[in-house]
């Protein structure tokens, strides 16, 4: 049995699709206040997912993965920290008080960390790095 599986094959998402998506998401994460109009709540609500936008695609490109620039930082302490981020960012509408406004911005930060949540533990441990042989000069 390889690192990549468990003995029911759960994690099913390779290390490059779920580096796409740390870019993407930082991405969006960082436009999210203004493209789901946060800024009229402000406060924690706009805050949050910028900062974790910003970690996100920092730690993207620090991560040992086909997509890490860097490579310092070790697949599973990634997915370890992509957890926390993700409870961090569905808990923190209750944690901050901002579930009781009429535009439900809490709604985005709840879906978006749940959503990363979920990919974070499909995600396999080890990239598929593809080493190149080295020749012989004969």
């Amino acid at each position: 049995m390889n690192s990549n599986t468990t003995s029911n094959g759960f994690r099913i998402i390779p290390t490059k699709v779920h580096g796409v998506l740390d870019y993407l998401s930082g991405i969006a994460l960082l436009f999210a206040p203004e493209l789901f109009n946060f800024t009229q709540v402000g406060g924690a609500a706009v805050l949050i997912p910028r900062v974790l936008g910003v970690a996100i695609l920092g730690m993207a490109l620090l991560t040992r993965y086909e997509l890490g620039l860097v490579k310092l930082i070790p697949m599973p302490v990634h997915l370890v920290i992509d957890v926390i981020a993700a409870v961090f960012l569905a808990a923190s509408p209750f944690v901050f008080n901002f579930t009781n406004n009429p535009a439900n911005v809490w709604l985005p930060h709840v879906v978006v960390g749940v959503g990363y949540f979920v990919i974070s533990l499909l995600t396999q441990t080890e990239p598929h790095i593809e080493r190149t042989p080295i020749r012989s000069g004969y």
